[in-house]
């Protein structure tokens, strides 16, 4: 998936992250999540230890096609800076599968994000934009059982969310299974700066009204 633009779009008046952190509900403190393949968590990246790692994973030819980061780690490191010290609409964040980082995940309101320009945006729409890091644990079916666990966390967290949503890149074929596989659906085709995106949605599911 290639890299999101900086955020160009305005925040609401008064709009201040909640306790100075971020836009998103505190997504620091949304604990781990129980997953088939082990618990879940993710924690805000940390540029001093963490970018070494995230650089490497940025290295493999199969995450440069989409992300765009391949090079020295000052590449990574400006992407980082601009979400870490910017005004929280959107995080960085490691995946930790039992204690061990193995992916990289940039949670963000999409409802003030650039691509609120491209399709009909709702307000507090959560994007999710992720990288599985290590060649050996993709293809297992992995992405898509993080990002269901993920989503639900979502929307638990963030009562005021009505829909998770992603847009890959169209020729990334197996993002996009992954997030079809976690329950979201093809609303439309974007064409997006560098991309011809796929715009995957997952609203809140509907509750029965009792007769």
């Amino acid at each position: 998936m290639t890299v999101p633009e900086p955020p160009a779009v305005g925040l609401p008046d008064g709009a201040v992250p909640p306790g100075g952190a971020d836009l998103l509900d505190g997504v620091a403190g949304w604990g781990p999540m129980a997953t088939a393949a082990g618990e879940f968590l993710l924690r805000t990246v940390r540029l001093d230890t963490d970018l070494p790692l995230v650089t490497g994973w940025m290295n493999d030819p199969a995450v440069d096609a989409f992300w765009q980061l391949a090079g020295p780690s000052t590449g990574t490191a400006r992407h980082l800076r601009t979400q870490l010290g910017g005004d929280g609409r959107s995080v960085p964040c490691l995946g930790l599968l039992d204690g061990v980082p193995m992916s990289y995940w940039e949670l963000y309101r999409a409802d003030l994000d650039p691509l609120a320009l491209h399709y009909p945006a709702r307000p507090d729409d959560t994007g999710v934009h992720l990288l599985i890091g290590p060649a050996d644990t993709r293809g297992r079916g992995l992405g898509a059982l993080l990002l269901a666990a993920l989503a639900d966390r979502i929307l638990e967290r963030r009562p005021r969310c009505e829909r998770v949503l992603a847009e890959p890149d169209l020729r990334n074929t197996a993002s996009v299974r992954a997030f079809r596989r976690a329950g979201f659906h093809l609303a439309a085709e974007l064409d997006l700066p560098g991309k011809r995106a796929a715009l995957m949605v997952r609203p809140r599911p509907r509750t029965r009204r009792s007769r």
